[in-house]
């Protein structure tokens, strides 16, 4: 069945379409008579306004898009949840996407919610986009005049707002913090490697063994692809070399890793600490508890959604802001105690 349109109401009276869309508004510049006409004919044909063609008029949709590369990561979950409530809290909603770490998912997202839908978007890249190093999709968005906040995995091919944790630091701290454990020799499992981020902790912890006079080793970067079996790569690691520690660059690795340690009969953390990124539910019930770097997820939303409404709202010219947030480390029990 053929939705109806404001064309074909004003067809029907032989009345103009703006005649029709301020009879549906009642607005107090049409009769009564007409008013009532036109309103009890769009209720008895189920009139629905075109949202986006309302948006087209109004110029806007006080709606926000949001597009992440992986929702099963909780550092993204935390992000939701703050940009949803800043956002909320000045009268927006938000539309959420995932791109699955797909470039063309990515892609085909951008267009649609750059299409009118919203009124801006919060992005963080898909790890296929930041491999490729494609970014005329976000280009046609600046284009457009369609305001944008990159956070935690951006480019520099983009001039946009950016939110960005520290990650080299995050790396180089969290090696640095091994080391003063007692732990010497020490691996990273990454599952995340194609990632500008996952770089960037990756060369954090080279710089932190070099400085402390350990051998890297670039054996011990473990990388993880979506088809790898990770119990057979973690096997393989142990096998050839004397481990001490493991630097897994997200909570679900951290997790699994863990499990797979106890399955093997490695005591945690006698004989293997593990340190994890990112402070989720996941990481404080499994025994023992696993030390995580917090990346500060639900602030990173807050002030995403902020510097987007506050760009949406301002009329004229503003510089754009690049904001680097600290990371902070959160001790638990699977790691040994600084002596």
């Amino acid at each position: 069945m053929k939705k109806l349109t404001l064309k074909d109401i004003a067809s029907h009276f032989g009345v103009s379409i703006s005649t029709v869309s301020k009879s549906l508004k009642d607005s107090s510049e049409i009769s009564a008579e007409v008013k009532s006409k036109i309103q009890e004919y769009a209720r008895e044909h189920r009139y629905r306004p075109n949202r986006v063609a309302l948006n087209l008029l109004n110029k806007t949709t006080r709606a926000i898009g949001v597009v992440v590369p992986n929702i099963l990561n909780y550092f993204f979950t935390q992000v939701f949840y703050g940009i949803e409530q800043s956002a909320n809290a000045r009268g927006y909603t938000i539309i959420s996407c995932i791109s699955d770490e797909s470039y063309k998912k990515e892609l085909q997202t951008v267009e649609l919610l750059g299409s009118g839908i919203v009124d801006g978007l919060i992005l963080s890249l898909s790890e296929e986009t930041q491999a490729k190093d494609e970014t005329e999709h976000l280009q046609n968005l600046i284009e457009n005049h369609i305001p944008m906040v990159l956070f935690d995995r951006v480019t520099e091919k983009i001039s946009c707002d950016k939110i960005v944790v520290d990650d080299f630091e995050a790396g180089y701290n969290t090696t640095k913090y091994l080391l003063k454990t007692g732990c010497t020799k020490i691996a990273v499992v990454s599952s995340i490697y194609n990632s500008s981020v996952g770089k960037l902790r990756v060369k954090g912890y080279k710089k932190a063994l070099q400085e402390s006079g350990c051998n890297y080793d670039e054996k011990n970067v473990v990388e993880v692809g979506r088809n790898d079996d990770l119990q057979l790569l973690i096997s393989l690691l142990l096998d050839n070399r004397d481990i001490d520690a493991i630097i897994a660059l997200d909570e679900i690795t951290a997790v699994d890793t863990l499990n797979i340690l106890k399955l093997k009969g490695i005591a945690v953390p006698d004989e293997i600490a593990i340190v994890g990124f990112t402070n989720g539910r996941l990481s404080k019930y499994v025994s023992p508890a696993l030390t995580m770097v917090s990346q500060h997820g639900k602030y990173i939303g807050e002030l995403a959604a902020n510097i987007l409404i506050d760009r949406i709202e301002h009329e004229g010219e503003m510089p754009f802001t690049t904001k680097l947030v600290k990371t902070s480390l959160i001790e638990r029990d699977s790691t040994k105690r600084i002596e």
